[in-house]
């Protein structure tokens, strides 16, 4: 369906283990993923880095981002002047990196940018995520200009929320680049 475009699979912190729904994605429908050259400790200038390397090997992306990857898509997106090729991007389950919990970990991942995207996106988010409250994540879909699609109760929308194949978000995600054709 995608033909005209790559679709990049963007892991969050840790990668996608073979039982996430990206991982089923990329060998059910052939996305690439984009490596990260550390996934347990990650800084957010090395993975932009390496996102800024992918998308610049191609004409058009989709970008499938999860947790930690839609706060990287957002830094990216206000640094690279290659945004342009990004056709769209879904965005599931943010984490919300500047918990303070959380800072110790991904130091380097705040503040949070906050500067609408310059590409169409919709943010998959569910209402009991343990990672960023449903009213948080809204926030973020609506200073980065994304639409919003309620999952329900889904968790982080991850292998832990025994979501399969997640069907329901490759129908979201087809739905919504028909929305943006």
């Amino acid at each position: 369906m995608f033909v005209s475009h790559t679709v990049l699979l963007l892991p969050g912190w840790h990668n996608s283990a073979p039982d996430h729904w990206q991982s089923r994605w990329e060998l059910a429908h052939g996305y690439r993923r984009v490596a990260q050259h550390n996934w347990d400790f990650p800084l957010r200038g090395d993975w932009i880095t390496r996102l800024e390397e992918e998308v610049t090997r191609h004409e058009s992306v989709v970008l499938v981002a999860h947790s930690l990857a839609c706060i990287l898509v957002a830094a990216w997106a206000s640094l690279s002047a290659n945004t342009q090729r990004v056709h769209a991007a879904l965005l599931v389950a943010p984490s919300d990196v500047e918990r303070e919990e959380m800072q110790h970990m991904l130091h380097s991942w705040s503040p949070i940018v906050r500067k609408r995207l310059p590409f169409d996106s919709v943010m998959a988010v569910s209402r009991n995520d343990p990672y960023c409250n449903f009213m948080r994540a809204c926030k973020l879909a609506s200073d980065w200009g994304a639409r919003v699609a309620d999952m329900g109760n889904c968790g982080h929308i991850n292998a832990d929320s025994g979501l399969g194949d997640w069907s329901r978000g490759h129908e979201l995600l087809e739905e919504f680049l028909v929305s943006v054709e």
